[in-house]
């Protein structure tokens, strides 16, 4: 049997991850700073681990026989709302957990193949309509916030431990991903949990308010299809960083539309200050495509499913 350790499995996509691992047949080691907020973790076992503290890396990575497979996908993160106000605290705890867990992993002789959830925030910012660039476009460097800055740092000191000590690495960027058990509310919510949210307390004939012009251009990845993408690239030789997403983009205008579709309700789209971020997104999946990996669910299918979710966690707090 196959072990896996499972970093950041008390979050919305390692919960995700370690049922996909669970039904592969893994044993699996969970950690996390938290319990899952939503349900208890399938994982075997599961240590309440605080990743910024070296020795607790250390103890994450210890078992017997040693692991055959590592996910790290451990992180301070949240959407645009939270990256501005707490760009400082983001950038310090996740350099901190990233070199801990990769040096540790070194320290230990350990030669698992190691994943790292890096992040398509790594890009400058693009103009709409510019043309598909691919990874290797990250250089020169100018991501749009400090998050991308620490995610792009991190990807070099995993491919530096990689060529010295020879530790296989698999490196994702992700694109904006969403699904139930995500952060519905509370700060972290990316723009798909904050519309669907709003969407859910709003009236039928009311208004739903997005930061913004809704001409910023973005793709959004179903949960079930990201976790389905990690698996390919994990089976694979491909060591160099992997954009994982779905190749639908819409602007936030269209994003915000759906969401009132899949609601049921009749909606007002209403424009309002607040963060944006980029202005585009336009990626090649070619890299990731190569593994026989495609995204299976459209935009308007995974916010059916992601809507219905957070529909349901509005009315048991708030009824």
């Amino acid at each position: 049997m196959k072990k896996a350790l499972v970093c950041g499995a008390g979050g919305f996509i390692g919960g995700h991850l370690i049922k996909r691992l669970k039904k592969e047949g893994y044993w699996v080691r969970g950690v996390d700073i938290k319990n899952h907020e939503y349900s208890k973790s399938k994982a075997d076992e599961f240590f309440l681990l605080d990743l910024r503290i070296r020795k607790n890396c250390s103890k994450a990575l210890r078992v017997s026989g040693g692991f055959d497979e590592v996910y790290q996908l451990a992180a301070d993160r949240g959407g645009i709302g939270y990256m501005k106000p707490y760009e400082c605290e983001m950038m310090v705890s996740n350099a901190l957990i990233n070199i801990y867990m990769i040096s540790e992993a070194v320290k230990l002789k350990l030669k698992p193949k190691y994943f790292f959830s890096s992040s398509v925030c790594v890009y400058k910012d693009m103009k709409v309509g510019a043309p598909t660039i691919y990874e290797d476009d990250v250089y020169p460097a100018f991501p749009d916030n400090e998050y991308g800055w620490e995610k792009l740092y991190t990807e070099r000191v995993l491919m530096a431990h990689s060529r010295k000590y020879g530790m296989p690495i698999r490196i994702a960027r992700f694109h904006t991903t969403y699904g139930p058990e995500s952060n519905w509310e509370g700060g972290r919510e990316k723009a798909t949990d904050a519309l669907c949210r709003k969407a859910a307390l709003a009236k039928n004939g009311g208004e739903l308010e997005v930061w913004g012009d809704g001409k910023a251009v973005r793709s959004f990845t179903y949960i079930d299809d990201l976790v389905s993408g990690i698996g390919h690239l994990m089976k694979t030789d491909i060591s160099t960083p992997t954009n994982i997403g779905s190749s639908e983009y819409v602007t936030v205008k269209k994003l915000a539309q759906t969401v009132a579709k899949v609601s049921g309700k009749k909606l007002k789209i209403k424009f309002i200050d607040g963060p944006v971020g980029v202005r585009a997104r336009n990626f090649s999946n070619k890299k990731i495509y190569s593994t026989g990996w495609r995204h299976k669910f459209s935009l308007e299918a995974g916010l059916k499913i992601h809507y219905k979710w957070i529909n349901t966690q509005v009315r048991k707090k708030y009824n």
